[in-house]
């Protein structure tokens, strides 16, 4: 059976709001799950259903701020406050931001950092199929043939992958870029033709580059990144 959470517990574990806001918001009508106006005590499925804070509680909240951040090796990408050092840690900002995405602890790539819960829910929902592309070096060469079988359809987590884009750059290392998003997808796609990958890093979300982000370091989306990302967003979701 999927495990579900109540949508006031995601709201305050996604770093969005405290519990007893999410609850406000609920109470005034203004939050929708896949469409339809939720309710106290409702559950949700979060990799399934879609959550949406209407317009008037994102005006609500703090002044609206997008970071982009070149996550370190060993940090995890929740909000949550356990003994280990998390990626709220290592960003010195005055507003309460999240991570868009969770990435695997022992990876350092590209993370977008926000407080606008309608980003990331454009961003997260697959329905929306954004690109983003990885560079993916493996331990040993990988062969044209094992390159060409992850172009096409893979059968992984109990359904095929959507076809991918796929460049050579060197014996041993490619990018790829996908527009989906499961649970170690690319691990198990390389897995899957009989390689392992050594390194991975994501480099692109979309418009927005990693450039030459140093690991651990983050700064503000330019405003053209911003707008551009928007104007993707809306096209997309119109």
């Amino acid at each position: 059976m999927e495990e579900k959470v109540r949508i006031q517990k995601y709201m305050s574990q996604a770093w969005i709001c405290s519990r007893r806001k999410a609850e406000e918001y609920i109470q005034r009508w203004l939050v929708k799950v896949n469409g339809q106006v939720a309710k106290i005590g409702e559950s949700i499925i979060v990799w399934k259903d879609e959550v949406v804070l209407l317009d008037k509680a994102i005006e609500e909240q703090k002044k609206l701020v997008y970071y982009k951040l070149n996550k370190p090796r060993w940090i995890e990408t929740t909000c949550a406050q356990h003994n280990e050092k998390n990626i709220v840690d290592i960003m010195d900002v005055k507003q309460r931001v999240f991570p868009i995405w969770r990435l695997d602890k022992d990876t350092t790539w590209l993370i977008l950092m926000t407080n606008d819960w309608r980003l990331a829910n454009f961003l997260m929902h697959p329905r929306y199929e954004h690109s983003k592309e990885y560079i993916v070096e493996t331990f040993w060469t990988i062969s044209d043939s094992q390159l060409d079988t992850m172009r096409k359809w893979l059968f992984i987590l109990w359904s095929y992958t959507k076809q991918a884009e796929i460049k050579r750059i060197s014996s041993w290392k490619f990018s790829i870029t996908i527009t989906e998003w499961r649970n170690r997808q690319i691990r198990r796609m390389v897995e899957k033709v009989g390689s392992r990958v050594k390194k991975l890093k994501r480099i692109r979300i979309e418009n927005i580059l990693l450039w030459k982000l140093e690991i651990g370091e983050y700064k503000h989306l330019s405003k053209w990144e911003i707008n551009e990302l928007f104007n993707r967003l809306w096209i997309k979701k119109d």
